[in-house]
């Protein structure tokens, strides 16, 4: 590498590296995947640091503790599992760094996808900022609910990028009528609401994140969970009418699956919430029940994402491909004569006998 490469490198490294490297398609849609899969992994583990409760297992922020950047021995398990979520942080900037990477690099360049890259790294940093404040304010439940939607919008970004990294650039092509968007998009709204009652919830319940004294939302906890069961079935009617409606009006097969997959993720996400509420909220079940929300959440985005396409280039290149290929294999094998001809290497081929016919007005006395 010149100076001149290195002065390049730091001054645009991104840009140094598009212009020494083109990721397969593939290789940018498993860097999005796996930034989505991390972004619910540190849901997931933020979950387990307040079910077990080792929300302040590090009293402070950005450090461990006052003197150490890391949890010490003394802190025993609850620092080692506060402190190993605050590591994955910096695994989850590794996945979004990766994407960000993958997307920049594509040709030809794909502003759009690069941006949704660059969207997850500021939400992950204003998350962890957000997350320093939920510990130097004691777990306030307010903070934490916060936190929690924060993380949610960071899984939209991210499953939107998954998405558009599968698609082509064109503009978006709607499947299905303009009744059916607005009914898909109410079905969104009441899902954001389900996800953030079920944060009220969450800071009314028993699960505080630490086991000291730390205060809960002033809310009925058993009037604010019937809502979110209310809302629940609201989502799951929603749902199950817009299969039937997507039936009726033979909608592709895509925006039919994604409606099933998200129907039964739902079903399987009431199971599990029915269960933990008439259990005393065993952690597991909690646990569980948070990454389904996860789940949850991610197929709803997949349902509004299916009601529109938008091609890959290369799709409509390949069956041009293969249509030429068989268009192809056909010549070679009833036109093999004429172009073993022009090479020379065949037996000649006598000419057609002209057929003679009557002139008209429009024609002229001769072979066609």
């Amino acid at each position: 590498m010149t100076r001149a490469d290195t002065q390049a490198a730091l001054r645009n490294p991104l840009a140094f590296i598009a212009a020494r490297w083109t990721p397969d398609p593939r290789t940018v849609r498993r860097a999005a995947l796996v930034a989505l899969v991390m972004a619910v992994t540190i849901v997931v583990t933020g979950g387990a640091v307040r079910l077990t409760g080792s929300g302040l297992g590090c009293p402070t922020w950005p450090k461990c503790t006052d003197d150490s950047l890391t949890a010490t021995r003394e802190m025993g398990l609850h620092g080692i599992i506060e402190f190993g979520n605050r590591l994955l942080t910096y695994v989850l900037c590794a996945a979004v760094g990766w994407a960000i990477i993958a997307a920049r690099s594509t040709k030809p360049y794909r502003r759009e996808l690069t941006r949704l890259g660059w969207a997850q790294f500021w939400v992950v940093m204003g998350n962890a900022v957000l997350g320093g404040i939920v510990v130097l304010v004691g777990l306030n439940p307010y903070t934490v609910a916060l936190h929690f939607l924060l993380s949610t919008a960071l899984i939209a970004v991210a499953t939107v990028m998954w998405q558009r990294a599968r698609e082509g650039d064109t503009p978006p092509r709607p499947l299905v009528g303009s009744v059916v968007q607005q009914l898909v998009w109410v079905l969104v709204g009441v899902t954001v609401l389900l996800i953030a009652v079920g944060t009220v919830v969450t800071g009314a319940g028993p699960h505080a994140g630490d086991s000291s004294d730390v205060p809960r939302m002033d809310v009925p906890w058993d009037d604010v969970s019937r809502l979110h069961a209310v809302l629940a079935w609201i989502v799951v009617t929603l749902t199950f009418a817009l299969w039937f409606v997507l039936k009726a009006v033979d909608a592709p097969k895509g925006p039919l699956d994604r409606t099933r997959d998200l129907f039964l993720i739902l079903l399987a996400q009431g199971v599990i919430g029915y269960v933990q509420y008439f259990t005393d909220l065993p952690e597991v079940l909690v646990g569980a029940h948070m990454f389904g929300s996860c789940l949850v959440w991610i197929a709803t985005l997949r349902v509004l994402l299916s009601l529109r396409e938008r091609p890959l280039p290369e799709d409509s290149g390949s069956g041009e491909a293969e249509e030429s290929g068989e268009a192809g294999e056909s010549g070679a094998a009833g036109g093999s004569g004429d172009v073993s001809q022009a090479a020379g290497e065949s037996t000649p081929v006598p000419a057609p006998t002209p057929q003679p016919y009557e002139a008209t007005s429009a024609s002229m006395a001769g072979p066609r």
